[in-house]
């Protein structure tokens, strides 16, 4: 039998709700730490899930940066008006608005990235290497390598999120898509600076 504050504890760090905690803390004999990955890995199943379902509802999110020189504009799509009007969903609304006017992201995920982009950047990066000595497989594999990483830093759904590092984009939604119950995504943004 779990104690009910320990229930409690996992639901205010978590945000899930009480049976879902009552249930990862019973699946992990009541490690906090193991029931808490319990839980963002049921997050993102639940994520995945819902994805299929229709966005009919949202918000836009307008975010002016405090020297007033940088501005955001966001499509945030869910399910219903209900949520919509929900404070956790306008909050995400808003570290997503901020997180944009701070990090500058070109496109939503790395399919969006253009043709002619990915190609001037390998040719950039091809030049860079053409007279390493390396062998033409090795240099494709390092090239590979950054546009890899180019991806995570010009994609916002890639991208660390810039209040808590260790999370993408992308997992900060679907833990909001996991607590709040309705598929979330981002329909467009704009980045405006002066």
């Amino acid at each position: 039998m779990i104690p009910a504050n320990l229930v409690k504890e996992l639901r205010e760090k978590t945000g899930a709700s009480m049976m879902e905690c009552k249930k990862a803390l019973e699946e992990t004999g009541g490690d906090e730490i193991k029931a808490i990955e319990a839980l963002r890995k049921r997050g993102t199943q639940i994520a995945a899930k819902k994805s299929e379902r229709v966005i009919k509802a949202g918000l836009i999110e307008a975010y002016i940066h405090s020297n007033k020189r940088v501005g955001v504009l966001l499509e945030l799509g869910c399910e219903t008006d209900f949520v919509a009007r929900n404070e956790a969903f306008q909050n995400l609304a808003h570290d997503i608005a901020m997180h944009i006017a701070a990090m500058n992201p070109r496109y939503l995920n790395a399919e969006d990235l253009e043709p002619e982009f990915v190609a001037k950047e390998k040719q950039i990066y091809l030049e860079q290497y053409k007279d390493s000595g390396k062998p033409a497989n090795v240099i494709e594999q390092i090239i590979e390598g950054k546009i890899q990483k180019l991806g995570q830093e010009v994609c916002l759904l890639e991208q660390a999120f810039i209040k808590e590092p260790d999370k993408k984009i992308k997992d900060l939604i679907q833990e909001a898509v996991a607590k709040i119950g309705e598929n979330i995504k981002i329909g467009r943004f704009t980045r405006y600076e002066i």
